[in-house]
């Protein structure tokens, strides 16, 4: 797809960073680690995202510890998620006025701060469960900045050559630290206490405010940022608007975030209901699931392009592995399934994330990711309720497989008019003996049908 307005104007990257042959670009699958400034942004977030997933672990433990009530757990959550439903667009519309570097030393610092604090409290045995509910929203406070910053801050220092495989390293950065992470936190939390995984996740984040702080400015691809006037929240809306490369890829990811991503509510219902089986067997479908996800975010780092197609096309086999696995009868065959639906699961997420960063003028960024942010992490806490509500009336198979037919429908859908918008139409004919189908140029099918 078109690299959209305003990619040209981020400078050329440098020879050597960049490889000049495109087989090598394609093959590379941790080229844009050769990057300086990058590379001390990723080992930083390996530190950091690990500590991170500690943090999410030992409060829901500790708010369980101090409450008994899973409904507090969930308070705890939604406080955490509420500011990017409330404040994201404004926060993207912040993010496009400052510079990047700067803003993220500010909200990592912020973070850091109230895993300290949070960590002080719990280890001085001063800790109540407001203390906790304050912190979630805080650092959902911050994420509102945070978020679209990291994201938008991506280009800028790879360049759009490398933007996706960044992006893939990115996703697979955090996917690890999903599988670490929790595995860590229970072993502090078992061994020496909650406050422990607090104050680990307090210090982490000095890896990435050094390496921040270490990056060479003008090593940095820089783009124009937005002045500050007024009505820049409905300019940004406006011009998602008239941009189908840019509403139709966040509707899709949307449905299938609200609908399809609420894997708290289908595994815990499956492990519960279904299979009858324990903790432990529910951890080892996200573990599953988490090892899906980093094969997913590797493979789409060695891909050299985001295109639409691409995104319509996982999200439609994401939809129609859900529905598998929620007829599946044997335990196992479910287990196993959570890979391929890791997989595509993080297609979908990695080629919307790619893709409208390099369809979007570097101005619109911030205000442009801010709102795919909020709508794909505010899908899940505003779905989860009605797909509970489902999976509780008529059972987890009928919920999972709700939520994968809303995904396959919307991607079939969404896939025929961004098809349509873009002028391609469906070829069917045969490779190798074998049936092909795809979408091609209106004149490139018109060439084959003469042919035929």
């Amino acid at each position: 797809m078109s690299t959209g307005p305003g990619a040209d104007s981020a400078p050329a990257p440098t020879t050597h960073d960049t490889p000049d042959d495109p087989i090598e670009r394609k093959s590379s699958m941790f080229r844009s680690l050769k990057v300086r400034n990058y590379r001390l942004f990723f080992l930083g977030q390996v530190v950091s995202n690990t500590g991170t997933w500690m943090q999410r672990i030992a409060q829901d433990w500790l708010v369980l510890s101090l409450t008994g009530s899973a409904t507090a757990v969930g308070v705890t959550t939604a406080l955490q998620f509420l500011p990017m439903l409330l404040f994201g667009l404004y926060g993207g519309v912040l993010v496009d006025r400052l510079p990047k570097r700067p803003t993220l030393l500010v909200t990592q610092t912020s973070m850091a701060i109230t895993g300290l604090a949070l960590a002080a409290l719990t280890l001085t045995g001063r800790v109540e469960v407001w203390h906790v509910y304050v912190a979630a929203f805080a650092v959902g406070l911050a994420t509102v900045v945070d978020n679209p910053a990291r994201q938008s801050f991506v280009s800028e220092m790879v360049g759009p050559d490398q933007l996706q495989n960044a992006v893939s390293l990115n996703s697979a950065n955090f996917q690890s630290a999903r599988m670490i992470g929790p595995a860590v936190a229970g072993l502090l939390i078992t061994g020496v206490g909650t406050g422990w995984a607090f104050l680990f996740n307090g210090l982490s984040y000095v890896a990435p405010i050094a390496g921040l702080l270490l990056m060479r400015a003008r090593e940095l691809h820089p783009v124009q940022r937005a002045p500050r006037g007024k009505g820049q929240l409905r300019e940004g809306l406006s011009y998602v608007a008239g941009r189908p490369e840019l509403i139709w890829p966040i509707v899709l990811v949307g449905f299938v975030g609200t609908f399809a991503f609420n894997f708290p509510v289908y595994l815990s219902a499956f492990a519960d209901e279904v299979f009858h089986v324990g903790a432990g067997t529910y951890s080892l479908f996200n573990t599953l699931m988490a090892v899906g996800s980093v094969t997913g975010a590797l493979l789409a780092a060695r891909r050299g392009t985001a295109r639409m197609r691409l995104l319509a096309a996982a999200a439609l086999v994401f939809g129609a592995v859900e529905i598998v696995a929620a007829v599946t009868p044997s335990l196992w065959l479910f287990a196993l399934l959570m890979i391929p639906l890791g997989v595509f699961g993080m297609t979908v997420n990695v080629t919307a994330n790619t893709g409208l960063q390099m369809a979007t003028d570097p101005a619109m960024r911030g205000r442009v990711m801010a709102l795919y942010m909020m709508v794909f992490l505010g899908g899940s806490p505003v779905g989860a309720p009605i797909v509970g509500w489902i999976t509780d009336t008529y059972g987890a198979r009928v919920g999972l497989a709700t939520g994968g037919a809303v995904a396959a429908l919307a991607a079939l859908t969404i896939g025929l008019i961004l098809a349509r918008v873009g002028g391609l139409r469906l070829a069917v004919g045969w490779n190798a003996g074998h049936p092909r189908v795809r979408f091609v140029p209106r004149e490139e099918r018109e060439e084959l049908a003469r042919a035929a």
